[in-house]
């Protein structure tokens, strides 16, 4: 059995679920898997007339001669096989059963290797029938939409149900102190409502035990525990965690006596799986609650807790909700924006409603922002400092900032909590968000950092003259606490910074690469120009200019060499300019307003004199007006108009089709023929430099053509794309702002 010894020293760490004694108000019986007793509480033999004293090592059908006529033999056998194979007694217990005629409560649990058999009598010391008042009770309760009505309710109910003289809701802060923060009681008793009780009080291993037996009751704190007894060779000490009669640490007995009560009862509420609090009933005189009546008290502290769980998931899932969407604002400026700094504070309020704070310091390429209510400038850099120094994690967050920074304490006023976001460690930049203090005073029941008196004997003892006094503490220098829905905002706030830093730089290194096979296409293409088409067209011009002062020539010849040596100079000059725009790269040029229509229709005229177009339909649409460099334009047109022409002279017949289509956003021409077409697999590659598709290796062409034309294009701040079917045709969209 348990050696213990408990004193004021050590109850923090006292094994209450081994005490090796039991409340007086019941016995305990133990057996194996065998049905042999093991262990039995010593005052049964006050409870069964006539028992023998010698139980250890009888089987179980020695106890059961001592139940009524009516039990069935083996029930308690039968009863333990089916709780073991549902891996739950719950839901058997209790069973009722008469032993020598009074009437008991049979409850069923396990402990290690053993089961324990604990009786107690099957009448409550007032005569309610709860089961009457049950659905009332919680219908009422759950009528109440906020939590402090709900909770009021709660302990109303919970006092009508089991009459105690004070029912309170007891709530746990996450450092293990406690608060009244709901209490329904006799009239002619004091209020404990908003009372704070020290950790000390209900220790951390109570608290482990009250999250997993729901209800414990202490009947009457002035009788004597009974012990457990097993055989002399048996030290492995009997736990009792899911006892319903397990005995009471002393040092708890004497706090309740101290306190003036005579009997409790505790009901646990749990959320989410933690100990949210206790419904912590008190009377002044002693008070049995049979099992059925406990486990209705249980089933309203079940309620309780879900409804508590609903309505703080309902709350906090507001408080996401709000955050996601000014979340969104963020992510919407950080698109929409170049600079994370131009973004972040374009519109202050964004970052600062990232948490519940009153303002907020962005520190971001070496340039520092403030936003809202903040430490006045001479604090800031001491501040930064230490955050430099001291703060490592991702997202770091204390609501007392000047019990970790003593300088804080200057502007605690302003910035009691705060929350850091880290960038970037490296290049220390860093989100700061700011929470102002919150003086407000805490209500004691008794001191709590004197918990206990020294009597004049030498024991310590808890004063039951002082201890419960109440005792108010200012609290200052904190602020409200940082709330998990805060620090999850700041996460993914975190995030979305990360996400569009490394967008922002993708981009920026994605585009610095194009630019430099540009240079170097274009670099390409002005060399072709240069040495390998000037020459040529200076020849062309002086042979046409030779053959025009040849008098024998027919009229129509003249014309014809007048045309070669015009267009010889058009191309001269088209080479000039394209020179001259590969040497000024970026520099903007003249806008002018361009007839569409004269331009394609002199384009035809000259493709009339190349190719043999009697048997080519040209077909024009409408050809609204475009602006743009006039040189340059030419050159589109003539490009994707000759293409159409060159590539769909084979087709019988052959057809092209020209027109543009007008918007409010844009003018987009359209250049469709009936040709050769473009498989699918070469369409992401005709705009490339010097590339040509496999089905025209056998037409001229230098494939030089629409990688100016997508140049030109984009210079224009447009678009050009291509629909097209292999041996169907082609489609090129050309699409410039209106």
């Amino acid at each position: 059995m348990s050696n213990f010894q408990v004193d004021l020293s050590n109850c923090d760490i006292e094994p209450i679920h081994i005490p090796g004694q039991l409340q007086s108000h019941g016995f305990l019986i133990v057996i194996d898997h065998e049905n042999i007793i093991r262990y039995y509480s010593d005052n049964i033999i006050r409870f069964i007339d006539g028992i023998s004293m010698d139980l250890l090592g009888q089987s179980l059908h020695y106890i059961e001669g001592f139940f009524g006529l009516d039990y069935q033999s083996n029930l308690i056998s039968t009863l333990i096989d089916s709780g073991r194979e549902k891996k739950s007694f719950k839901k058997i217990s209790p069973i009722s059963i008469n032993i020598l005629n009074i009437p008991y409560n049979l409850i069923i649990s396990e402990s290690a290797d053993y089961y324990l058999l604990e009786f107690e009598l099957a009448g409550s010391s007032f005569d309610l029938e709860v089961s009457d008042m049950i659905s009332h009770s919680i219908a009422e309760m759950l009528t109440h939409k906020n939590m402090p009505e709900l909770l009021a309710s709660a302990a109303i109910e919970v006092k009508d149900i089991i009459q105690y003289d004070r029912v309170m809701i007891y709530r746990f802060a996450e450092d293990g102190h406690g608060e009244v923060v709901a209490e329904s009681k006799n009239p002619d008793l004091e209020t404990w409502m908003g009372l704070h009780y020290p950790a000390s009080d209900i220790p951390k291993q109570a608290r482990e035990l009250y999250k997993l037996n729901l209800t414990r009751l202490i009947a009457d704190v002035h009788t004597t525990p009974s012990k457990i007894t097993t055989a002399a060779d048996n030290d492995q000490p009997l736990d009792l965690t899911w006892s319903q009669l397990r005995a009471v640490s002393p040092i708890h007995i004497q706090y309740l006596k101290n306190m003036g009560v005579a009997s409790s009862f505790s009901i646990s509420i749990i959320c989410k799986d933690e100990l949210w609090g206790l419904i912590a009933c008190h009377n002044y005189t002693p008070r049995f609650i049979e099992y059925k009546s406990r486990a209705f008290a249980k089933l309203i502290g079940q309620i309780l807790s879900s409804a508590l769980e609903y309505k703080e998931e309902e709350g906090n899932q507001q408080i996401q909700d709000d955050f996601k969407d000014n979340l969104a604002k963020i992510e919407k400026a950080l698109q929409e924006n170049v600079s994370i700094t131009d973004a972040l504070v374009g519109e202050p309020m964004y970052l600062i409603n990232t948490v519940h704070g009153q303002g907020a310091i962005l520190i971001h390429e070496r340039h520092i922002t403030k936003l809202g209510v903040i430490p006045d400038d001479k604090y800031l850099p001491g501040l930064i400092s230490w955050i430099k120094e001291n703060v490592s994690e991702p997202v770091y967050h204390t609501a007392e900032l000047s019990a970790i920074f003593p300088e804080a304490a200057a502007y605690q006023d302003v910035a009691s909590g705060m929350i850091v976001c880290i960038l970037s460690q490296e290049l220390e930049e860093y989100v700061i968000w700011f929470k102002p203090e919150q003086i407000h005073t805490v209500k004691w029941a008794g001191n709590p950092d004197k918990p206990v008196e020294g009597q004049t004997n030498g024991l310590m003892q808890i004063s039951p003259r002082h201890s419960f006094a109440v005792w108010s503490q200012t609290v200052a220098g904190k602020s409200a606490k940082w709330s998990i829905e805060e620090i999850k905002s700041v996460t993914r706030f975190k995030e979305e910074i990360a996400y569009s830093t490394n967008l922002k730089a993708g981009a920026i290194r994605l585009l610095n690469e194009k630019l430099r096979h540009a240079y170097e296409e274009l670099e390409t293409f002005s060399y072709t120009i240069s040495h390998d088409l000037k020459s040529p067209i200076a020849s062309i011009k002086s042979y046409a200019q030779l053959l025009i002062r040849d008098q024998s020539l027919a009229e129509r010849g003249q014309k014809m060499l007048e045309r070669i040596a015009d267009r010889a100079d058009q191309m001269n000059l088209m080479i000039n300019a394209i020179l001259d725009y590969s040497r000024i790269g970026k520099s903007e040029f003249q806008y002018r307003k361009i007839h569409a229509g004269a331009l394609i229709g002199d384009i035809i005229k000259d493709l009339d004199l190349v190719y043999d177009t009697s048997e080519l339909k040209i077909t024009v649409g409408d050809t609204p007006d475009l602006l743009g460099d006039p040189m340059m334009m030419l050159q589109v047109f003539s490009n994707l108009i000759g293409n159409a022409v060159k590539y769909s002279q084979y087709a019988n017949p052959a057809e092209v089709h020209i027109e543009g289509k007008e918007s409010e956003t844009e003018i987009c021409y359209t250049i469709s023929d009936n040709g050769l077409g473009i498989a699918a697999k070469d369409q992401p590659k005709i705009f490339e430099l010097f590339n040509r598709m496999d089905n025209v290796k056998d037409i001229e062409g230098s494939g030089v053509g629409l990688a100016i034309v997508k140049r030109i294009v984009e210079k224009h701040k447009g678009r050009i794309w291509v629909e097209s079917e292999l041996d169907k045709g082609s489609t090129f969209f050309v699409a410039f702002n209106n």
